[in-house]
């Protein structure tokens, strides 16, 4: 299994935004040091705002930081939502027009390991992937770029 991108720089942006916590952060800062395209990450961060993940202000000195403390972000609860429900096969879709359905044990597998894979991410927190965190910021450092501090 390979989650989207999407998923991926999710994640990556909640762990600079966690690792920033002093401050509001920028999209083009985050964009910049992941070098990942600033528009993909726009819409990165829609998702994880409407998913009350972060939260954003506008205009000059905004920026984004977390919604809520690392410990009670769910690694689990954002790979739900920035993925949205999983459907690897095409048991998984309404317009399944497979030729074994109903009598194949393939759907049940891989419900059964898709849950075994979300209660494993349930048991981690955004915090339990900042614990490096001098070591993250010096991987960050060489790219950083002065924002906006919270008020």
């Amino acid at each position: 299994m390979e989650l989207t991108y999407y998923t991926d720089y999710a994640l990556r942006a909640l762990i600079y935004i966690g690792l920033h916590a002093d401050r509001l952060c920028t999209t083009p800062e985050i964009a910049q040091t992941y070098g990942i395209s600033e528009n993909h990450l726009m819409k990165i961060v829609h998702g994880l705002a409407q998913g009350g993940f972060i939260r954003t202000r506008r205009g000059k000195g905004g920026g984004m930081g977390l919604a809520r403390e690392p410990e009670a972000i769910s690694i689990g609860a954002v790979v739900r939502y920035m993925e949205g429900p999983f459907r690897p096969v095409e048991c998984f879709r309404p317009d399944n027009r497979c030729a074994i359905a109903g009598a194949c044990e393939l759907p049940a597998v891989l419900e059964e390991a898709f849950a075994e894979f979300l209660a494993v991410l349930d048991r981690y927190t955004l915090a339990h992937l900042l614990q490096q965190h001098r070591q993250l910021q010096r991987r960050l450092l060489p790219t950083e770029r002065p924002s906006s501090h919270i008020t």
